[in-house]
Formats: structure tokens, sequence, C-alpha cells
């Protein structure tokens, strides 16, 4: 895998899936992202084997390849670089190369073989409705969803389409918001 990114095409994605990553795993690979490079496009995911986020750039690639690397690590680099800075990723065998201006890093990589992937779930109804009524939705309900509950069905929130209508449901087994 080798491609030439501008340091906000890179950052910003990367922005975007971190929110899942936790500093300390039980699994090594989960403290890492996922970067895919195919054709003109680069997809980063990661997960936390409850939620995966996936994001997708478009960037010439000059060789194709997928890796995992050290998310907060690649994120803490990117960060702290000059901004309008060009970056260039280059994988040499378990390692990846970053080089920007007359910096140089050297990162660790797990194979992507090993990232674990959540089974894509059909949808049956697809939906399309502004992002102030899901929002608002989701504030009126939310704070009746269980947080560590062992039954990991009250850790969430029920959406129900029904009848052409949108309902939101939340329980932690003491309170129930609607």
């Amino acid at each position: 895998m080798k491609l030439e990114i501008q340091r906000e095409h890179l950052l910003r994605p990367l922005q975007n899936v971190i929110g899942v990553v936790e500093r300390r795993q039980t699994l090594p690979v989960l403290s890492n992202v996922l970067v895919v490079a195919r054709g003109e496009a680069l997809t980063l995911t990661s997960t936390d084997l409850e939620v995966e986020l996936v994001t997708t750039t478009h960037i010439p690639v000059e060789s194709e390849g997928e890796i995992t690397i050290p998310a907060r690590k690649l994120f803490d680099i990117l960060k702290n670089l000059p901004e309008e800075s060009t970056v260039h990723l280059q994988l040499d065998g378990d390692r990846v190369m970053i080089r920007c201006g007359r910096s140089r890093f050297v990162l660790t990589t797990l194979p992507a073989a090993e990232f674990p992937t959540l089974e894509d779930v059909p949808f049956e109804v697809e939906l399309n409705l502004a992002q102030t009524t899901l929002r608002t939705m989701i504030e009126r309900t939310h704070f009746a969803m269980a947080q560590q509950d062992v039954r990991y069905y009250l850790n969430g929130l029920l959406l129900d389409y029904a009848g052409g209508e949108l309902k939101a449901v939340a329980t932690d087994g003491h309170r129930l918001a609607f």
C-alpha cells in the first residue's frame, strides 16, 4: 500500500471513526483502525465489537493494500502535523511509514485479516428524515436507556417503523421513554 494524501483529507475521516476505539482493549487489533486503499478510495474502519464505524474518502491510490494501524497514534501524529501538508503513507512489511516534510514516523501494524468485521444486516425499510427530527427523538428518549446493564438489549434504543410512523422507545427496566 502506498498513497499520498492531504493531512486534512486523512485527519477528518479518522476523527469520524476514532470514537469507538478504546485505549485499553482485550484484543490488540481493536485499538487499531483498518485502512483499505483500493482504486480511487481510502476506507477507514474501527470497531469495539458492538459498534462499527466506516468512512470513505476519494483519493488517488498509488498502490493498493489493506492494513491495521494504531488509531490513537496515527491520530496524534496527524493532529500535530502542519495544516495543508501532504502526508505519504507506505506499507513496508509489518510496518507503515508516515512521511511529511522532514518528519518520519514508523508504526507497527497488524494484519487486516485479524480485524473483526460485523456482519452486514440487510434493511427492510429505508427512511429519509430531517436530522433535527431524529435528533429530537433521540434526545427525548436516551435518558431512559440502560448504561451498562447485563441485559444488553436494554443498553440501546428501539426504532420502530410501522404504518408510516417512526417510534423511538428506550427503557432501563425501571422507566420507559416513548
